[in-house]
């Protein structure tokens, strides 16, 4: 390529020369001559058109023979992983796999329900009633805080079962929306 490339190079640099020579020689009135250096002009061009062609043939076959070396060497590597496969595969044992999986699957739900009644027994021994006090004081202390007071509202349900019928008239006065809620809660029940 790089012999091509100096060659063309070579020509390209004859090309200005003759050019320069067909002037000189048209202002010196020698048209015969003139006649002779534009057709060796012509050639000249030619062979330079020629060069880029054959430099452009030759470098699509250079990408040719890269893009079959690149698959030569996939092939190569897909042979090698082929290989490497089919020793894993015989070197793998499934229903020995299955088995230990079984086994493995068996003992961890063993050992999660040994855990579970661990817990279950630590948290029977440590449950101490000033922890249900406290977390009743917590469960307050956010009632309390969003305007519901857990005493009062337990106070206001009714006592009955959902099938039987509701007290006839409540004691205080219902407010529009308390009757509306009233109203929809013994629709739910009639239900």
């Amino acid at each position: 390529m790089r012999d091509m490339d100096r060659e063309r190079g070579k020509l390209e640099q004859q090309e200005k020369k003759l050019i320069a020579d067909i002037k000189k020689m048209a202002k010196a009135n020698q048209i015969n001559a003139c006649k002779i250096m534009a057709k060796d002009l012509v050639r000249t061009r030619r062979y330079i058109q020629k060069f880029y062609q054959m430099r452009t043939q030759l470098q699509a076959v250079s990408l040719r023979i890269q893009t079959l070396k690149g698959t030569q060497q996939m092939a190569d590597a897909m042979k090698g992983v082929t290989k490497a496969m089919r020793s894993m595969n015989k070197q793998i044992n499934l229903p020995g796999i299955q088995k230990i999986m079984m086994e493995f699957e068996k003992e961890s739900e063993m050992m999660d329900m040994k855990e579970e009644m661990m817990n279950d027994a630590i948290d029977d021994v440590m449950e101490e009633e000033e922890d249900e006090e406290e977390s009743d004081q917590i469960v307050n202390q956010v009632l309390d805080e969003i305007g519901i007071n857990l005493d009062q509202s337990l106070a206001d349900t009714p006592q009955n079962k959902l099938g039987a019928k509701a007290a006839a008239a409540p004691e205080e006065p219902m407010l529009a929306d308390d009757a509306a809620l009233q109203a929809r809660l013994d629709n739910l029940r009639r239900e």
